[in-house]
């Protein structure tokens, strides 16, 4: 019996499953490729399950072979590929989709079930947000937002005309540096201006941010402008509008005796 059961064993293998890389990073609205690759003497399709790992586990999708099992939770409809190796393709990622991935594989024939996992990192692209894009010289100062949707610890690095800027007299960074402040803004800080996300898994850089300075003669200019044009408005109404004329009231009329 011992002898029959060695034999048997030995036909029976397991699941061998290898995964590139357990590291995967993308952008919202990109995609992801979720790549494993595994081996196994059975001819049969897989079971392939794929969880994702937060809070609590959620079911991301379950299918033998390419066959989706069962119908997909809402937020995954249209949005997952899964291929006949076990890989997964996310498409328009979402912030919700950072997490540890998980994947088991089975195959009828074998005991034993391959296992693995990847973690995705999902990245929002960062935007520079300013209460004005356009100031006056000398007498304001301006504060700079690095703004991103990523919980992911971050470091930030701010670029004027596409070079890097550090703290200077008038060009303060914020300790983390996610915000620079311009004091006093001079006419040469009429610029482009981007921000740059530094994290463990890579590199986003926003897109660039016109800041628009004035001199305060143009303003004056500006005020002088509207300001003729609004009189010449009020005149013209004024030389246009001709007061009611009132008319006497219609004799009344008495029956004749």
């Amino acid at each position: 019996w011992s002898h029959l059961f060695a034999n048997m064993q030995s036909e029976v293998v397991s699941v061998n499953m290898t995964i590139p890389s357990t590291l995967i990073r993308s952008t919202v609205g990109g995609e992801a490729l979720l790549s494993v690759r595994y081996v196994s003497s059975s001819l049969d399709l897989p079971v392939i399950k794929w969880t994702l790992k937060k809070e609590k586990s959620v079911t991301v999708v379950q299918s033998i072979g390419t066959d989706i099992i069962g119908t997909l939770r809402p937020e995954y409809r249209d949005r997952i590929l899964v291929f006949e190796n076990g890989t997964l393709l996310l498409h328009n990622l979402r912030l919700s989709d950072d997490g540890t991935y998980f994947v088991e594989i089975s195959i009828t024939d074998d005991i034993f079930t391959g296992e693995g996992s990847i973690t995705l990192t999902v990245i929002s692209k960062p935007f520079v947000h300013t209460e004005s894009s356009s100031v006056l010289e000398l007498t304001e100062n301006v504060l700079l937002n690095c703004s991103h949707n990523n919980g992911t610890k971050a470091n930030y690095t701010w670029l004027k005309g596409g070079k890097q800027l550090t703290n200077e007299t008038r060009f303060i960074l914020s300790p983390d540096q996610k915000y620079l402040t311009i004091k006093r803004v001079l006419m040469s800080d009429d610029d482009l201006y981007s921000c740059v996300v530094h994290n463990p898994v890579g590199t986003e850089t926003s897109l660039p941010f016109r800041l628009s300075v004035y001199r305060r003669s143009s303003l004056y200019i500006i005020l002088s402008t509207g300001g003729l044009f609004l009189l010449i408005t009020l005149v013209t109404v004024c030389a246009c509008w001709t007061p009611p004329q009132n008319h006497p009231p219609s004799p009344a009329l008495h029956p004749q005796v």
